[in-house]
């Protein structure tokens, strides 16, 4: 009851609560972002849901899309701008994530939504990271983030699949808001965000994606 009826109404009340009292900063992110991006102030990418279902996520576009002379895009660290650094050290950049949990495609507790060119390489293990409503935050994000492997973070997500109730996702919300404060877990140690799943890590390129 708590994870098909309970929580959804929470989430799209709270998104929708939570929309109208961070409009401000909204719209000053809006502004800024479009300045320095040259008007390109969202991003938008296909991820997989629940089940595996494909959604849109919408975050705020942080990176430019600089490229070499070879047409491949440059390092994160080369193409994130002062400004797109600070809205992800705060964690802005999520605030738009509150439009797909009143879509109900997000909640605000659950597995991050990854890149769907990652479907086909999960074990059936990882797999059932799926099995709920991805979110906003959840337990790797405050046990982590992007500091810690692949392997840990799908071991974090298929935990909090079984383990899922009221009491863990108010633990959960509570931890990020401290993460948050403390901007804690935001690059991993060869990169600016996170390397790509399959990928070698010291390629340093990758598109926004966490």
């Amino acid at each position: 009851m708590y994870r098909n009826i309970v929580k959804p109404f929470f989430d799209r009340l709270f998104a929708l609560i939570l929309l109208v009292i961070t409009s401000p900063l909204i719209l000053a992110a809006m502004l800024l972002l479009a300045i320095v991006n040259r008007g390109k102030v969202w991003f938008v990418q296909a991820r997989p849901g629940k089940r595996e279902k494909i959604f849109r996520v919408i975050k705020f576009r942080t990176m430019t899309d600089a490229r070499d002379e070879k047409g491949e895009l440059l390092p994160d660290v080369q193409r994130l701008t002062p400004i797109g650094k600070f809205i992800r050290k705060t964690s802005m950049d999520e605030l738009p994530q509150l439009i797909n949990v009143l879509k109900g495609d997000m909640s605000f507790v659950g597995p991050r939504p990854l890149l769907v060119e990652y479907l086909p390489l999960y074990n059936a293990e990882q797999k059932r990271r799926h099995d709920v409503t991805p979110g906003i935050t959840g337990w790797a994000q405050v046990n982590g983030r992007n500091t810690i492997s692949w392997e840990q973070k799908f071991a974090y997500d298929v935990w909090y699949v079984d383990h899922q109730s009221f009491a863990l996702d108010v633990k959960i919300m509570f931890m990020t808001v401290l993460k948050v404060f403390r901007a804690e877990g935001i690059s991993s140690e060869t990169s600016a965000t996170m390397e790509k799943f399959g990928h070698q890590p010291d390629s340093g390129r990758r598109q926004q994606s966490d």
